[in-house]
């Protein structure tokens, strides 16, 4: 069984973050470490992905934790909290909690554990994975995991030109002037682990390219700088978030190969993501950047403003902002519109008849949205990001498999709605005679 998605009460969150302390069998992993210890090994492993608010979850820890000491040196056994660290779930493609995959002979393509959760079950379907990995080194066959270059076996070429060139007299410029992440590398030319790393440099920064910057600063030539920040060995890599003027630098905490460095830096650009905007759809392009530019894209649907004055608009306005501020992480695009102001986009959408505020998540790659069911509240509509976020729910496919046509229309302004003013009818200028004598002849 799996957990549903629900919403995380305040009890669970002081105990949220590691199920498996460090005196257990149980290796809690990251997306820092994970490449590192599970993908890069010709170790067999096993690893449960769970949340801490799962109740399923917390009932197996026994189970899974008995059986990570049976196992203790033949097959690693590995946790990682994918409610904290979202993209291992959705790399994994995570639908619900717990679930649990085998890492064998193809790292690549890690296999469902389906069977008895218990400790007996899972280590009986270890065995049979041990017994396969014995049989393919009898055959002559290599076990997946490390390359000759302790790399991934299908390490990919980086561009040296994708690593900055960084100096004393650039460095400010280039980094801390900047508005991009930077990984900063200071290295010394005869440094061996330095030149090991090099290639693994290389193929991050061209696949984190557009994203997060790499750099590469020869202390041993750049002394101002290597002192500023304290370096005293190499190769010494430091983070610098967006905008760091100030000068502010992260130690760098993971892996040095490709995989890790790439992980470690997508973790932390979705850790300094700012809050997303909260855009009124006003014009096709409002709605194109949203979802067509993002993974997802939450499309509200908000009362008229003379059912909903203004005081009431903002305060749901303010609550997909908290919603959006809590999931940034998700990079998904938010907009919202008026009742009845796009009834294509209600339409293709069906979710015109259910009243209003109404609320769609649109995946626009795949034509299919998933429709809010529950209160239209911080708590609600939190609780159905989340089930979304987890593959969970039931989806539909959009009217016309497009998104729809949006009408020109003049942005909100903020104030309250006034119904239109009645014109007085002046009768005056009217000439009635023509009424009177008819009336009269009406009633003779």
């Amino acid at each position: 069984m799996h957990c549903s998605v629900i919403f995380l009460f305040p009890i669970l969150l002081s105990t949220a973050y590691a199920f498996y302390d460090n005196s257990n069998d149980v290796v809690e992993l990251n997306p820092a470490t994970f490449n590192s210890k599970v993908l890069d090994s010709d170790e067999i492993w096993i690893v449960e992905f769970y949340a801490p608010w799962c109740g399923h979850c917390q009932a197996l820890v026994a189970e899974y934790s008995k059986m990570a000491a049976a196992v203790k040196g033949l097959v690693k056994v590995g946790a990682v909290n994918a409610d904290q660290h979202q993209s291992l779930g959705q790399k994994y493609e995570i639908r619900g909690f717990p679930t649990i995959k085998i890492f064998s002979s193809n790292k690549n393509k890690p296999k469902d554990f389906q069977g008895p959760r218990t400790a007996q079950g899972m280590v009986d379907e270890l065995f049979k994975e041990l017994k396969i990995q014995v049989q393919d080194r009898l055959g002559g066959k290599k076990s997946g995991g490390k390359s000759s270059g302790g790399g991934s076996k299908s390490r990919k070429e980086g561009d040296p030109k994708d690593v900055i060139e960084l100096t004393d007299s650039n460095f400010q410029e280039k980094v801390l002037d900047s508005n991009d992440m930077w990984l900063v590398e200071f290295y010394a030319p005869w440094c061996g682990h330095c030149q090991r790393l090099a290639p693994h440099w290389q193929e991050a920064a061209t696949e984190l390219k557009g994203k997060v910057k790499l750099g590469a600063l020869d202390a041993t030539v750049h002394t101002v700088m290597a002192g500023k920040y304290g370096i005293k060995g190499f190769p010494t890599i430091k983070f610098f978030p967006q905008g760091a003027k100030d000068g502010s630098a992260e130690e760098y905490d993971g892996g040095r190969t490709a995989s890790d460095i790439i992980s470690w830096a997508l973790e932390k650009q979705s850790e300094f993501t700012p809050a997303p905007e909260v855009v009124q759809v006003t014009n096709s392009a409002a709605l194109k950047e949203a979802c067509e530019d993002h993974p997802l894209c939450v499309i509200s649907i908000l009362p008229h403003i003379l059912d909903c004055q203004s005081a009431c608009r903002n305060d749901y306005i303010n609550i997909l902002k908290k919603v959006g501020e809590r999931f940034r992480k998700n990079q998904w695009g938010w907009v919202w519109a008026e009742a009845m102001a796009q009834p294509q986009l209600e339409d293709s959408l069906g979710i015109g008849g259910f009243g209003y505020p109404a609320m769609a998540v649109v995946n626009a790659r795949k034509m299919k949205f998933s429709v809010l069911r529950g209160s239209f509240s911080y708590d609600g509509i939190s609780e159905f990001i989340r089930a979304v976020s987890v593959g969970r729910g039931t989806s539909s496919p959009i009217k016309g498999a497009k998104l729809p046509d949006i009408t020109d229309s003049e942005p909100w302004d903020g104030k309250d709605g006034e119904l239109p003013v009645e014109e007085d009818i002046d009768l005056s200028d009217v000439d009635l005679s023509d009424d009177e004598d008819l009336k009269k002849k009406t009633e003779l």
